[in-house]
């Protein structure tokens, strides 16, 4: 959850979308709770001294999640608040070996009524569906049994070469018969 949460809050500053940092806020809170939840658990758990040094890894592994949260939930305050972020910013995510892009499946699409575990998107693109936006709802971390639909807005992650691919698949203007071969092998 934690890294979905990065993703949506780099996706939010990127695309300046409020809805995206609103719900960054809304897992961040989620996230506290299972914290809070561990918190409690462990201490019931710990019955001696030993128990205690046992649970303390799993402590640490929450306190770093909600660390993550936190810092992403910092990014989404960002655009909430309405702050533009600095031209750098862009330069600087278009320079990263991933890409994060937002796509918008046209009905045209072959992506349409069709499951992201038939179309194998990570496998021939390189990119991967993080969320998608259908109607005022979120989808977050879709697995194989996800039906993409038409007017989705879909936020993935991956190659630069993939996400060109994944615009013109989620326009219509090419088909997953159109990838070439040396991109599907890359994975």
């Amino acid at each position: 959850m934690s890294e979905l949460m990065v993703d949506l809050a780099y996706s939010a500053v990127l695309f300046n979308s409020k809805t995206a940092a609103e719900e960054v806020i809304t897992l961040e809170n989620e996230v506290n709770s299972m914290n809070y939840q561990i918190k409690m658990e462990s201490l019931v758990a710990a019955r001696s001294y030993e128990d205690a040094e046992k649970l303390t890894a799993l402590l640490e592994i929450a306190e770093a999640t909600e660390t993550m949260a936190n810092a992403a939930k910092d990014l989404a305050d960002l655009v909430l608040t309405g702050f533009k972020p600095h031209p750098v910013f862009k330069r600087v995510m278009e320079e990263s070996d991933k890409s994060i892009v937002r796509v918008t499946v046209d009905e045209s699409s072959e992506l349409a009524n069709s499951t992201l575990g038939d179309l194998l998107l990570v496998n021939r693109t390189g990119m991967r569906v993080i969320s998608i936006r259908r109607g005022s709802s979120w989808i977050y971390g879709p697995d194989k049994n996800t039906m993409l639909l038409a007017n989705d807005s879909l936020i993935l992650k991956g190659t630069d070469e993939g996400a060109d691919l994944l615009e013109k698949l989620a326009a219509g203007a090419c088909s997953l018969d159109d990838i070439p071969d040396e991109l599907e092998d890359e994975d």
